[in-house]
């Protein structure tokens, strides 16, 4: 991947020669239209469908449909390395493509046959992209039930409203998360985005990770359609799926504290001055710079291991060699670095740039927005919290909406 700004601090990632031809046509697509309209995409706040398309046209949406039904069959860690990748060119993206990707690896682990052939072909075929609609306005985050799911013939009818919809807006399918009154149970329903009665506003009025358009759905008397009722009966999701959302932004926010300290980087280079009692005339001449640089460097560094190490533990609780608890303290261990990391990389580095790197024709403050905004997904110092718990007493977490 393009993490030059870095050096030798980041180890090339190795992929197999079998995937070099799809990646290929996928880097080209991130490094070329995603990236160029980032900035505008952040600006106008508006989903990106011309990004989301050259996504389409690549393939890349069937990166997590297992290679027998036709896809890529990414394991965990090759899907968030190209995640990294997108978020380096356009943290919004990355995070819409984030929701697609985990919602078809979890899909794909407890569907029906049936269901995962009639999704899989949709996806590899014609580039389906899924969105969700899974939060609820309910005074806890895990307090559910205020979406609806009442019996009717053919099916079930949905009513209700769900907040953070990130994806939702340009899906083809919506995911969407009922209680069913009849069986007393929760639904996990795909719906065509273009349902009666299904709608996506555009009211997402977060400062940063504009593009994500991460507003609100309403479902108005929402029909479900036969053969897209996910689980299997009984079966829960998988114990890693909730690790997994977690790293994923882990992956974004060490993607965007690369792609801030690259920006700042290249100023630094073409426009800063190194101050009055340097002996030189570059900024890198001075000591100063270079020891800040060289401080959140070593901590993106850090973070990018870490973010690797945990993804690589989800592929082995996915096949059982390795107990949840190794999954979720790696996974906890890189949210804090990569917080921390990103943030800094986002709004300490800009010391080096002085005053100009402040004007608004640069556009630095994204990085910022796009970091802060993201690292407030659920509070960082529960963490920390939790891997001192293990420390100290042994505590192991049980699976959970953010355990």
């Amino acid at each position: 991947m393009e993490t030059s700004v870095l050096g030798a601090l980041i180890p090339a990632y190795v992929w197999p020669d079998s995937l070099r031809p799809r990646l290929a046509a996928l880097y080209e697509a991130i490094d070329g239209s995603i990236a160029q309209g980032a900035r505008a995409a952040d600006h106008a706040g508006q989903y990106p469908t011309a990004a989301i398309a050259s996504l389409k046209a690549c393939g890349a949406m069937g990166a997590a449909v297992p290679a027998l039904y036709g896809g890529w069959g990414l394991t965990q860690a090759q899907s968030q390395e190209i995640l990294l990748r997108m978020a380096l060119a356009d943290p919004s993206v990355a995070q819409i493509y984030k929701v697609h990707d985990d919602l078809v690896r979890e899909i794909f682990t407890f569907a029906h046959d049936t269901t995962c052939r009639r999704l899989a072909h949709d996806i590899t075929a014609r580039g389906l992209v899924i969105g969700q609609a899974i939060a609820e306005p309910g005074a806890r985050a895990d307090q559910i039930g205020h979406v609806i799911a009442t019996p009717a013939p053919g099916g079930h009818v949905l009513n209700g409203r769900k907040i953070y919809a990130t994806g939702a807006m340009g899906a083809d399918l919506v995911a969407v998360t009922s209680y069913d009154t009849a069986s007393q149970a929760m639904r996990f329903d795909l719906v065509p985005r273009d349902t009666p009665g299904l709608s996506v506003l555009d009211d997402w009025q977060g400062m940063g990770q504009r593009a994500t358009v991460s507003g609100t759905v309403l479902l108005d008397n929402v029909r479900t359609v036969p053969g897209l009722l996910v689980p299997k009966d009984n079966q829960p999701p998988p114990d890693w799926s909730s690790l997994r959302h977690q790293n994923g932004f882990s992956v974004i926010l060490a993607g965007i504290g690369l792609a801030a300290l690259r920006c700042a980087a290249r100023f630094v280079h073409d426009h800063a001055r190194p101050w009055l009692s340097v002996d030189g005339t570059a900024a890198s001449d001075d000591p100063m710079i270079r020891r800040l640089f060289g401080d959140i460097g070593a901590e993106l560094a850090g973070a990018i291991a870490l973010v690797r190490d945990a993804a690589c533990r989800l592929d082995l609780r996915a096949a059982g060699t390795i107990s949840r608890a190794e999954a979720a303290m790696a996974v906890y261990a890189a949210r804090s670095l990569a917080s921390r990391a990103s943030l800094r990389a986002t709004s300490d580095i800009m010391a080096t740039m002085g005053a100009r790197g402040a004007s608004s024709t640069l556009g630095f403050d994204r990085y910022w927005r796009d970091a802060r905004t993201l690292s407030l997904h659920d509070p960082v110092d529960w963490k920390h919290e939790e891997i001192g718990h293990h420390i100290l007493t042994g505590w192991l977490p049980d699976a959970g909406l953010y355990r």
